[in-house]
């Protein structure tokens, strides 16, 4: 073992030797600072991936590139432009992605990120009951099969008071009947979303902002526009009754997806409102506690 790594040594110092390449050298620090840095990097570029920043990220990389070829062929007034413009195009950039960084940091300081850190086998109870997601369930379907359209926004662990209120206060629990007669034409309240938070509803006629995103379809109205649109800005879960063709969407996290069936609806609404499962991290310190437990027993 000794020969072998007197081997690979004297192989880099030769190979530092010829190449001209300066003598490097690693401390635990330094692979930490590395690992971080890398973990780090990854994650941005998978969050840039995932929102509507990738295109002008790639972008900015042909700029960059561009920039580089001018800095190889020595091309001093480009070179200028570029130095000059830094400044401001750093607080263009804070501009353009505004949105994605109001996100990524919301998403950075919400409960999700802390309670994966810091989960100690806590079991949530459910956001709503079963009893909720079957009279939410049989509300879109009756409303779909007369094609009436609504918008219905499921509140999580971003509080959505700033949209609650542009509306009119309900704090009524959920049926499917309130939900019918809230949306059914021609009344006063059928015009903007409703709320949900928990088992009920706290608000209806309220104002969403509006996607401005590119790849939604030309054939999508107003109320699927804003269920994207308020599911960019927030964590909460949106279902969208289309007034045109009866059909059922969700919108979440930004994207939209068709509704085929009820148990489609019933499992997203259901994986919304479970419990987290209990945290691995410690599970040692859960052991004692459950030792203790029978112990006290």
């Amino acid at each position: 073992m000794q020969n072998f790594l007197g081997t690979l040594s004297q192989f880099y110092d030769n190979a530092t030797g010829l190449f001209g390449m300066p003598d490097i050298s690693f401390s635990f620090v330094d692979i930490v600072e590395i690992l971080i840095i890398s973990f780090l990097f990854y994650h941005i570029l998978l969050w840039i991936k995932n929102t509507r920043a990738w295109n002008l990220f790639k972008g900015i990389i042909v700029i960059l590139l561009f920039v580089l070829v001018a800095a190889i062929f020595q091309m001093n007034t480009i070179l200028w432009l570029a130095e000059n413009t830094l400044s401001v195009g750093l607080t263009a950039l804070v501009i353009i992605f505004q949105p994605e960084l109001r996100k990524a940091l919301e998403n950075l300081g919400g409960k999700n990120v802390l309670g994966k850190l810091f989960d100690f086998g806590k079991v949530e109870e459910n956001k709503f009951s079963d009893h909720t997601i079957d009279e939410l369930i049989k509300a879109c379907y009756a409303m779909g099969k007369v094609k009436t359209g609504a918008l219905i926004v499921i509140e999580d662990e971003i509080l959505l008071n700033e949209y609650v209120r542009t509306g009119i206060d309900i704090d009524a629990i959920i049926s499917s009947q309130l939900l019918i007669n809230i949306f059914e034409k021609n009344t006063p309240l059928h015009d903007g979303a409703v709320i949900v938070r928990g088992d009920r509803v706290v608000s209806a006629t309220c104002y969403l902002p509006l996607s401005d995103s590119m790849t939604l379809s030309k054939d999508l109205g107003t109320r699927h526009r804003a269920a994207v649109g308020v599911s960019e800005v927030t964590d909460s879960l949106t279902i969208v009754v289309s007034e045109e063709t009866g059909r059922i969407s969700l919108a979440e996290n930004g994207r939209l997806t068709r509704i085929v069936d009820a148990d489609t609806l019933s499992r997203a609404l259901s994986r919304d409102a479970a419990s987290e499962e209990q945290g691995n991290r410690f599970r040692i310190w859960k052991g004692r506690l459950k030792n203790e437990r029978k112990a006290d027993k």
